[in-house]
């Protein structure tokens, strides 16, 4: 299985320029055969910054993580824990 590292690290890039309180996020990979699965931990008052009006910020954060995953032959989600 490839590792989606770099994904990773873009992805926690991207949401950390979102929130208000970076050092209280955690973005948690769980590898699953070809699927990963990405946990995000966010204060309660981040997840709206995070989700965005409408999810228009989730929705462009996922395609971008969707789409770089699947350049590597692979399947990835990004899930906000509450």
């Amino acid at each position: 299985m490839l590792s989606l590292i770099p994904t990773e690290i873009r992805v926690d890039w991207f949401i950390r320029q979102l929130v208000e309180f970076p050092d209280d996020m955690v973005l948690t990979e769980i590898p699953s055969g070809r699927t990963t699965i990405f946990k995000l931990q966010l204060r309660q008052s981040d997840v709206g910054r995070v989700i965005g009006r409408n999810g228009q910020t989730i929705h462009a954060i996922r395609a971008l993580l969707v789409s770089s995953a699947a350049r590597h032959g692979q399947r990835a989600m990004l899930e906000i824990v509450e």
